[in-house]
């Protein structure tokens, strides 16, 4: 069916705006005619964020989209690192199937560190010959993340193969190298990685981007190098994408890549740098079949009001119109497949107990809206049978990290920087295996957590003295097979139980689930002991 659009057309491609009219027919534009008069509004190409975790939404891919399309997101390159460690292939599977099922740009990459560490237990391992055979898939775009910067710079065999497996496809790979510079990064780079929104400074993103990287620049829902980096859009404009990693469902209801475009262009930097960050650039460096608003593009576009505000007024993909006036025109698959791998059995108070062996002890520090921790020394208070105690008043909480896959026991240590003055939270949402993690005060409210989240089967809670709150995630432990509204306003909810009880946390459940992810320094815990991120080595509380 022939449809004709009238408006300004934005052109990322030449740089220039035009009155005309575009023609759309099956799919694509068929023809762009500059006219002198022309409806007042503004043809855009569609927003793509160049690196996310759908998981970390708590939604679906096919949910997911739903709120994406409203706020002027097409597309995104989607890395299903979570679900894999849980899942493995199967859960890639269940990503790619369940996307399929919504007009929308998912762009799929093939997880690189599935178990992201030999430090951690996950659900699944994804080897090179898995790699090999995902990269020759036509709906696999890229090599996810390459978070084993180790393994590339010392040439682990497994992580060579599957580095060679992605440059045999001719697919881009992802990087994650928060911190690397000098030799290091120079051989990173040099086996062939090409992007990273690790960078938090702008000195080590203009290293990068000599070295020859492109810097996805983030503002995520847990962390943010949006303002340190933006520089990056007047100095080094084809080199830079925008991006959210990780973007929980509250937030998600507000705004998404939309919000990064409307600030950019608010701080004054060039309305063409800023656009070109959000559909050209990605589009050229992933190799996407996205339209850019050219004839014979994909019609993947949208109307906004003005260059300021960007308010979306309709979203186009494949020339349909899926989103108006902030409201999605797709409805939500009738059913959503619930797989699952979950095998813990319920903790009892003895097996969180920590004797106390010395007068000090290591904890670590985490810090809000970061995904990097310190160590510190702090005094050990005991209990009366010569257990270390918690001292809430202080902020020195216990943390837990439970093997959700095969029977053992938990490991425990302490923990500075939640805040809470009572009560527990616990999440099977834990980078990078997603075993179960919790925080809390006492014993008895860390218990009560952890074990409603193991009658669940996965899920987010918070208990203080008998009384436990909850949202079940029966996709993975990961994802609610709820609509998009109703996970938001579940994670409000908990989020505001847990500032009640003293956490000063922006997403305190998100900075939970990175208190467990081994790969980013300095102090964190797995389910097989205390880590020391820097030395990339087993560490004790006593050591």
């Amino acid at each position: 069916m022939m449809k004709t659009i009238s408006g300004k057309i934005v052109d990322v491609v030449s740089g220039n705006i035009i009155k005309g009219e575009i023609t759309i027919n099956n799919g694509r534009i068929v023809s762009i005619t500059p006219t002198d008069e022309a409806d007042e509004q503004y043809l855009i190409p569609g927003f793509i964020d160049s690196h996310i975790h759908i998981e970390s939404s708590m939604l679906v891919p096919s949910e997911f989209a739903r709120y994406a399309v409203i706020h002027g997101t097409i597309g995104c390159m989607a890395d299903p690192h979570e679900i894999a460690n849980v899942l493995g292939i199967d859960g890639i599977n269940f990503m790619i199937e369940n996307g399929l099922q919504t007009p929308f740009h998912f762009y799929f990459g093939a997880p690189s560190c599935v178990p992201a560490t030999e430090f951690e237990t996950s659900g699944a391992i994804i080897d090179a010959v898995d790699i090999s055979l995902l990269m020759s898939r036509p709906d696999i775009y890229f090599l996810g993340e390459m978070m084993n910067f180790p393994g590339v710079i010392f040439k682990d065999d497994q992580v060579i193969k599957k580095l060679a497996a992605a440059h045999l496809q001719n697919k881009p790979v992802d990087g994650h190298a928060p911190g690397l510079v000098g030799d290091n990064m120079i051989q990173y780079v040099a086996a062939g990685i090409t992007t990273d929104h690790e960078a938090h400074t702008l000195p080590e993103a203009e290293d990068k981007i000599k070295q020859g990287m492109k810097i996805l620049i983030r503002n995520g829902s847990a962390t943010t190098s949006f303002k340190e980096l933006l520089p990056l859009l007047q100095t080094h404009p084809e080199d830079v994408m925008f991006c959210s990693d990780d973007k929980h469902p509250d937030e998600l209801m507000n705004g998404h890549i939309n919000k990064m475009v409307i600030h950019a262009v608010a701080k004054g930097y060039p309305l063409m740098n800023v656009l070109r960050a959000v559909s050209l650039n990605p589009v050229k460096h992933y190799n996407l079949p996205t339209g850019l608003l050219q004839t014979n593009d994909s019609a993947d576009f949208l109307i906004v009001d003005n260059l300021k505000d960007f308010n979306v007024k309709s979203t186009y993909i494949n020339g349909t119109e899926v989103a108006r006036n902030g409201e999605c025109l797709f409805s939500r698959p009738e059913k959503i497949a619930t797989p699952n791998n979950f095998h813990a059995v319920p903790l009892k108070k003895e097996d969180i107990a920590v004797k106390a062996e010395r007068n000090k002890m290591k904890i670590t520090e985490a810090f809000d809206k970061q995904l990097l921790t310190s160590a510190s020394k702090m005094d050990v208070i005991k209990t009366g049978d010569g257990n270390v105690a918690t001292d809430p008043e202080n902020d020195i909480l216990k943390i837990v990290v439970y093997n959700r896959y095969v029977p053992s026991p938990p490991a425990i240590a302490f923990i500075h920087g939640f805040g809470l003055k009572q009560g527990a939270i616990a999440s099977t949402v834990a980078h990078d295996s997603h075993n179960l993690v919790a925080v809390g005060t006492t014993d008895e409210d860390i218990l009560d957590a952890i074990n409603e989240l193991i009658q669940l089967k996965g899920g987010i809670a918070v208990a203080n003295n008998g009384v436990i709150k909850k949202l079940a995630l029966p996709v993975a432990g990961l994802m609610s097979n709820l609509p998009g509204e109703e996970v938001s306003t579940a994670y409000q909810k908990l989020n505001k139980a847990v500032h009640e009880l003293g956490s000063h946390l922006k997403a305190p459940f998100m900075t939970l689930s990175f208190m467990s992810l081994l790969v980013i320094p300095d102090l964190k815990l797995s389910d097989k002991g205390l880590f020391d991120g820097t030395n990339f080595t087993f560490t004790t509380l006593w050591k």
